[in-house]
């Protein structure tokens, strides 16, 4: 699990390989990752956009820019949380992802939350 705060906003999220969906032999590999944001701080905040990195094992980068997450713009006011399961399709059998996700405040001041790192990578088991 990744968890980072910034400016009262808490992003933690936890990733799962998906084998039903997944084809090793096509180079074909899904992951789903599960995503809570909690407002900790003490004023509310809504999610504006998304920004993601996302790495493949042969150090391969995508970039994924949008307005905000699942078709949604959650607004949280303190001690309020969202969370959502989205997916992920690789190349390769192990990357990471990291982001942020911009935020605006009822004053209309506007923030980057930082994701911090997390790996995408077949369970050992599997290897």
């Amino acid at each position: 699990m990744s968890t980072a705060t910034t400016h009262g906003i808490r992003i933690e999220v936890q990733t799962t390989y998906v084998p039903r969906q997944s084809s090793p032999r096509e180079h074909h590999y899904v992951f789903s990752y599960t995503v809570r944001i909690a407002n900790v701080g003490l004023a509310t905040a809504r999610l504006v956009s998304r920004h993601w990195v996302i790495t493949d094992g042969n150090g391969r980068i995508e970039e994924v820019r949008g307005p905000g997450v699942v078709g949604q713009h959650p607004r949280l006011g303190p001690g309020d949380s969202f969370e959502y399961t989205s997916g992920c399709v690789l190349r390769t059998p192990r990357g990471t992802m990291h982001g942020t996700y911009e935020f605006e405040r009822t004053d209309a001041s506007r923030f980057d939350a930082k994701i911090a790192p997390f790996d995408l990578r077949l369970p050992l088991t599997l290897n």
